[in-house]
């Protein structure tokens, strides 16, 4: 066994405890149990892993970081209401398709719509999508302010994903105006995002999101991080000026 085998196996039984443990959580589905899915997985991984060789995907490397980092944090929503009762469902900034295509392994009777700016990062989620054969898998080429304004888009999902980078006004705006009203916005933070959620309640209001914001935690999963799930009601429609031209949100914060 070669040095990469060796270290594959290691990723392996982590991504076999982070699975073990999202199994017995209340509504998890099924097939986070089956050997055939954690091997999806794992092939995701290599297939990552290969193309970031010749083209920057990602900075994580290290698989036992990758399994942790990319596989077991995109599926830390797997359990909750929000994505069980999805059909629907955008990757908002899907980068090398994650939380996106571990999720659409998971749930292949679900829509999912990969997103994202870069052209070489949805070129690679296409071909990956492809390679293992999720069905269920579209991308898109696109900027999430002009795919808000889309009216194929906009408000058409069940349920928002996003593990961008950027503050939460700024993200909210991304993708509240893709959810449709009773839908969801799942953002993938760390706690405690000081004053975020304070500093962000006028975002939600302009918008059509809740008042509150519920906070999910899954140390579980990643023993010593602090990462959590941030939850976002839509309540009511967006106003059709929403989101703002290109580049407008980052720029000037609502």
């Amino acid at each position: 066994m070669d040095n990469r085998e060796i270290e594959l196996a290691k990723a392996r039984k982590l991504l076999d405890e982070g699975l073990g443990k999202l199994a017995v959580r209340a509504g998890a589905p099924a097939r986070l149990g089956e050997t055939e899915y954690a091997d999806a997985l794992v092939e995701l991984m290599r297939l990552v892993l290969d193309r970031n060789e010749n083209v920057n995907l990602t900075t994580i490397t290290e698989v036992e970081e990758f399994a942790m980092l990319h596989l077991l944090d995109s599926l830390a929503p797997a359990c909750l209401p929000e994505a069980a009762g999805a059909r629907d469902i955008v990757d908002v900034g899907s980068g090398a398709g994650f939380p996106g295509l571990p999720l659409a392994l998971l749930y292949p009777e679900k829509n999912f719509l990969l997103l994202d700016s870069l052209r070489k990062r949805v070129d690679f989620s296409g071909f990956a999508a492809a390679a293992l054969g999720c069905g269920n898998v579209d991308v898109l080429h696109e900027r999430a302010e002009k795919a808000g304004r889309d009216p194929a888009l906009r408000e058409r999902f069940d349920l928002s994903l996003c593990r961008a980078v950027g503050k939460l006004s700024v993200i909210l705006e991304y993708c509240l105006p893709l959810v449709r009203v009773g839908g969801a916005a799942i953002f993938y933070k760390t706690v405690p995002a000081k004053g975020e959620i304070e500093e962000s309640l006028l975002a939600r209001e302009l918008l059509g999101g809740a008042a509150d914001v519920r906070i999910e935690t899954y140390k579980d999963i990643l023993p010593g991080r602090n990462h959590a799930l941030y939850i976002v009601r839509k309540e009511k429609t967006t106003p059709e000026h929403y989101p703002r031209r290109e580049g407008v949100p980052l720029q000037v914060p609502l």
